[in-house]
Parts: structure tokens; C-alpha cells; sequence
């Protein structure tokens, strides 16, 4: 195997992406900038062909759907054991799918769960708004990194408070922190 790439931030993977000629590309869900499954979308359009793995911290399955539903391979989580990772990427790169086991046990034991977080109805743009509250960003700095007005964002976090039922900032980053919903 041989890295031929790597990126710190969103905007650089999809930099990379459109220059680079490679077989898997092994993202974090969390990345500075755009991240998670809009990064994922983004990178098809860059790079209709690419193979995606998912290397991330979070192992939350709601996570894991949303990448998968946005066109990853596959999701391994940093904590996996090393054989996992090899096979995970073995199977991408051949044209497979690949779900960590421990996360597949995890995603069956909470699709039969009756008590679903409210996080859990979220869409994907709410999520990584609430995420970057959660990580300390204002509105305007979420606005200018998402390319949107900061009306827009101001209309998503209205959504997102009215859906988990907190009327406040500080109880939005408690309700993040709470659940795992902060990014790395």
C-alpha cells in the first residue's frame, strides 16, 4: 500500500481528490470544515469513481447510516483492531462493502431499540450544525465554512433546537456532548 495524499481539513480533500489518482481514500467522518456525508457527496462529484472507507471515533450508528447513505464503502471505527482496518480496506478496494463488526451488532441491537434519541431525526445538514456549535463556532463562522447565509444557518438551528426540545445554546453543546455528537 502506498499513501499518495493527505489532507487536514475537508476543503483539502477535495482538492486532493480532483488532482490525485488513487483507490481508497480513508476519511474521518469529522474533518475541519466540510465533513462527514456532505464531505462524502462532495467527493463524488470530485471524483465520481472514488472508494470510500470511514475511519472515525464515532461509533454512534446514526453516524455510521448517514455515511453509508451518502455513498461510503465502508466504516471502521479508530478503535477496531488492526486485522479489521486491513480487511475493512481489502474489501473496499476490491469493489466490496465493508461494516465493522462490533458496529454491525451495535446498528441490528438499535434498529430493534424503541427509544431513539431525538438526535436521530435530524438531517445531515442539522447534524453538522449542531456539531460545530458543539466544537465553539458561531453562526457566522458555520455560514462562511458551509458556503451558506448565515440566515440559513440561523433556519437549521431553529429546526434542530425545535426537534431535541432545547431552547438554548448551552443546553445545545450539553445535549452534543452528552450523546457523542461533538467532532473530534
Amino acid at each position: 500500500m502506498t499513501v499518495v495524499g493527505e489532507a487536514s481539513n475537508g476543503a483539502d480533500v477535495l482538492e486532493l481528490a480532483r488532482k490525485l489518482e488513487f483507490d481508497l481514500l480513508l476519511l474521518d467522518m469529522t474533518m475541519p470544515g466540510v465533513s462527514g456525508p456532505d464531505l462524502i457527496r462532495r467527493l463524488f462529484v470530485a471524483n465520481p469513481s472514488a472508494k470510500i472507507l470511514i475511519l472515525s471515533m464515532n461509533n454512534e450508528s446514526q453516524s455510521v447510516r448517514r455515511a453509508l447513505k451518502a455513498g461510503a464503502a465502508g466504516y471502521v471505527t479508530k478503535d477496531s483492531d488492526q486485522s479489521v482496518l486491513l480487511s475493512a480496506i481489502r474489501s473496499v478496494v476490491s469493489g466490496g462493502k465493508f461494516l465493522d463488526p462490533a458496529l454491525a451488532n451495535a446498528m441490528i441491537l438499535d434498529v430493534n431499540s424503541e427509544d431513539k434519541a431525538p438526535h436521530t431525526a435530524l438531517s445531515d445538514r442539522e447534524m453538522e450544525i449542531l456539531q460545530m456549535l458543539a466544537s465553539g463556532l458561531s453562526s457566522n463562522e458555520i455560514a462562511e465554512s458551509l458556503y451558506l447565509s448565515a440566515k440559513t444557518i440561523s433556519t437549521h438551528k431553529t429546526h434542530l433546537m425545535q426537534k431535541l426540545g432545547i431552547d438554548n445554546n448551552s443546553d445545545l453543546v450539553r445535549y452534543a456532548i452528552k450523546h457523542g455528537l461533538t467532532r473530534e
